[in-house]
């Protein structure tokens, strides 16, 4: 087959981690666990970050019991204020969150009459036992079938596929889209990029700038990010002063009974603007 341009759009699946015991057993990723027909009685969940929350706290208001590992905390890259109060609100819930714990080992016994038990021990020592385990560890790029190193692209971190602001990849008439290449993995992203890579492909000049994107996660209460953190800045040598105001204090808060959760600025030190 030959063609003036290509587009690849593979998109990205769950990654599993190389725990013990792990393969042999019928885990879920993101796609079984939102197309189950049947609740567990407990459900243990691997992984601490968007996907992992959102689908825990929804099993967890259904009326599974929900125990949560994080390999280091909640929300790990982001503002750590995010994370401490999101594991907070889960806790006071009722999910059980275990920070800085990792599976060490995983199996599976069969069950006759009733359903099957997951058997997890941790690298704190802990046996837990449950109906279902979720893994959610995040999600590599689609590319390692595809031998593009035989075409010359370039592959970066976990083989997601280096392209430009205009979706080009380092070969010219080469370009991608979505979850396969190294932009951030949101519907919102991947459908910007597409729609200016068709352009660029058939001889437009689309750019897309996501210097300022935002984030969004859909647990409740809802988190939202734009700009950078402090710690992202002081990366960047940029000194901050920040301001974090409980959403008791909003008066539309109080209204509404919904107070929990905060706003948090971060700002430069020196002019007091916000910084993306």
């Amino acid at each position: 087959m030959s063609a003036n341009r290509f587009l690849i759009a593979t998109g990205a699946s769950a990654s599993i981690p190389p725990i013990s015991g792990l393969a042999k057993t019928p885990y879920w990723t993101s796609t079984e666990a939102l197309e189950a027909d049947k609740l567990p009685e407990h459900l243990i969940v691997i992984g601490s970050s968007i996907v992992a929350l959102e689908i825990a706290q929804a099993y967890l208001r259904l009326g599974t019991k929900v125990t949560l590992l994080a390999r280091h905390s909640l929300l790990f890259n982001e503002d750590p204020d995010i994370g401490a109060e999101l594991h907070k609100i889960l806790e006071t819930e009722g999910m059980t969150i275990l920070d800085d714990t990792q599976a060490e080992s995983i199996s599976y016994q069969k069950g006759f009459i009733s359903s099957g038990k997951f058997i997890v021990k941790t690298t704190q020592g802990q046996i837990i036992k449950a109906n279902n385990l979720f893994i959610a560890t995040g999600r590599p790029s689609n590319t390692k079938d595809l031998a593009l190193e035989q075409a010359g692209v370039k592959i970066g971190k976990e083989g997601a596929i280096s392209i430009d602001d205009h979706m080009r990849t380092n070969v010219e008439h080469i370009y991608a889209a979505g979850d396969c290449t190294n932009q951030p993995q949101f519907v919102y992203v991947a459908a910007a990029a597409g729609t200016r890579a068709a352009i660029n492909m058939t001889g437009g000049d689309a750019a897309i700038n996501l210097s300022a994107m935002p984030a969004v996660m859909f647990t409740d209460p809802q988190m939202a990010t734009f700009g950078l953190t402090e710690i992202q800045a002081e990366k960047n040598t940029i000194k901050t002063v920040s301001r974090l105001l409980p959403l008791e204090n909003v008066p539309r808060s109080l209204a509404n009974f919904e107070t929990q959760g905060f706003v948090k600025l971060v700002m430069d030190a020196e002019s007091h603007q916000l910084i993306v």
